[in-house]
């Protein structure tokens, strides 16, 4: 440095700035670091502006800028008469992380990485933070959708074209009431036409005051753990069944309890094994992942089961439009004379999940607790996608949509069932699809599951497997874990047929 630097209040050996990048940001970064790090102390008196300039070579200007914005930020401050100095904050720096310090010595970005590194190594405090650990979702599939993957609907089939002037017609004039905060138990134009289409489909007596629209099924799941669960309470979940849920009370410090699938869905019986149970979370009209239906007698059991813990069930209808023969299936719901059941409902199986757009339907003495548990999270939803789908829902649309999607899910499934590999070493017949858009296909053992999905995935095929649907701590054997999972409805029939060559060449 030159003589000059020597008469300056503070050393400025060691501030380098790159000049292809913003000076005065560079500056501001380095002298902050500086007071974080105790270099420069409460009190020391900084240089005037142009003569920290002529030193760095600089314009004054980038000076001012960069003192600007510390005083702005409260790490100097000005004495009227006197010079600018270091705010009384210098001392603080010792009780930051070092990886703070550290970072903000070079730019910000240096920081960001230093910083996230320091604090991923402390011990987190939170119960929540450490489940959520082992609780957690995967990434979702990116990409248009291909054979043969799992838990989404014919979008090609959706009327979009409906739907954009639906959307447009009410955006166009909106009612002003309607853009303030809304109902958190949702739009009650939505909710009766929601109630009026369950009680005509799908036999269950309800009304608009039971209903609660949500964000999408998994919120709906969320919001029962929250509410109707204590750190330590027992969950009778399906096993396989569907991890996003058994996540979720997990997430509220429930234990989940894994109760068997067999052909008549969940084994009611063994729920005595665990007392400590007072809630039990099943898919009835088509268990996930393996497709069965609840029979009748287990579905009187577990009401029964229900009546005695003094404890709920919620019933995930997930897809229980779909059904090949006849007509819907009765929701458990249906059934229910004590109000044990929480129905669970969602748009995202007939219309498509971005929708975000599902319900509950409560038992009356909870709905006010669940209404208000939603102001609390989210306010409301939003009101205009469900204005639209009220709207879509009284013009008829909605089930026109729903009979053409339960066509088109009928004729992709039979093309699965008729090009069905039937010769390939330990893996099972496509069993018969009666409802639903996903079936599951045996494989003897776990090795030959991995490798099957392994080969699909090579040839650009999704084949998902059984054994990631059970509860890791499962006592059955992990050979008998094993299979495969797949939706049909995903995709044209044309693409399903193609994927299926691609599946008998790699599997050959």
């Amino acid at each position: 440095m030159s003589e000059r630097s020597h008469a300056l209040p503070f050393d400025p050996a060691g501030i380098v700035l790159d000049r292809r990048r913003g000076l005065s940001q560079q500056l501001y970064q380095a002298l902050r670091a500086r007071v974080l790090d105790g270099r420069l102390g409460s009190g020391t008196r900084l240089p005037a502006t142009r003569d920290l300039a002529a030193v760095l070579a600089l314009s004054r200007n980038s000076v001012v800028r960069a003192y600007d914005q510390l005083y702005a930020e409260g790490f100097i401050e000005s004495r009227v008469g006197d010079g600018t100095y270091v705010s009384q904050l210098g001392k603080l720096s010792t009780q930051l992380p070092t990886g703070l310090s550290r970072g903000l010595s070079t730019d910000l970005s240096t920081f960001c990485a230093s910083d996230t590194e320091d604090l991923s190594s402390q011990p987190v405090a939170s119960g929540s933070l450490q489940r959520l650990e082992n609780h957690h979702l995967p990434t979702p599939r990116s990409g248009p959708s291909r054979a043969f993957r799992v838990g989404v609907p014919a979008f090609d089939l959706f009327p979009f074209e409906v739907w954009a002037k639906l959307q447009a017609g009410f955006w166009r004039n909106p009612a002003p009431e309607a853009l303030g905060y809304g109902d958190p138990a949702g739009e009650r134009p939505l909710r009766e036409l929601i109630a009026t289409y369950l009680r005509r489909s799908r036999g269950l007596s309800c009304d608009a005051g039971q209903i609660v629209i949500t964000s999408g099924a998994q919120e709906a799941i969320s919001l029962c753990a929250q509410l109707l669960l204590q750190p330590g309470d027992g969950v009778a979940v399906e096993n396989p069944g569907y991890r996003a849920a058994g996540h979720a009370f997990a997430m509220a410090g429930a234990t989940l309890r894994g109760i068997p699938v067999d052909d008549e869905g969940m084994d009611c019986a063994r729920l005595a094994e665990y007392p400590e149970c007072r809630l039990a979370y099943v898919t009835p009209a088509h268990q996930y992942p393996t497709g069965v239906t609840l029979s009748l007698a287990r579905r009187l059991a577990l009401l029964a089961w229900a009546e005695r813990q003094d404890g709920w069930i919620i019933e995930d209808d997930y897809d229980g439009e779909y059904r090949y023969s006849g007509a819907p299936l009765a929701p458990l719901a249906a059934l229910d004379r004590q109000g044990r059941v929480l129905y669970v409902g969602t748009f995202g199986k007939i219309a498509f999940p971005a929708l975000r757009l599902g319900y509950l339907v409560l038992p009356r003495r909870l709905v006010q607790a669940f209404s208000q548990a939603r102001a609390l999270a989210v306010r409301h939803s939003e009101v205009g996608t469900q204005c639209v789908m009220a709207q879509f829902m009284a013009q008829g649309y909605f089930q026109r949509h729903i009979r053409r999607m339960r066509r088109a899910a009928l004729a992709r499934r039979n093309v699965l069932q008729a090009g069905w590999p039937t010769d390939v070493p330990g893996l099972g017949a496509m069993p018969e699809v009666a409802a639903g858009l996903h079936v599951k296909v045996d494989v003897d053992n776990l090795a030959r599951e991995q490798a099957l999905v392994a080969r699909a995935e090579a040839m650009g095929v999704e084949v998902n497997p059984l054994s990631s649907y059970w509860l890791e701590d499962s006592a059955v054997p992990v050979d008998n874990r094993a299979g495969l999972v797949l939706g049909f409805a995903a995709v044209p029939e044309g693409q399903i047929a193609e994927a299926l060559m691609r599946l008998r060449k790699a599997w050959r």
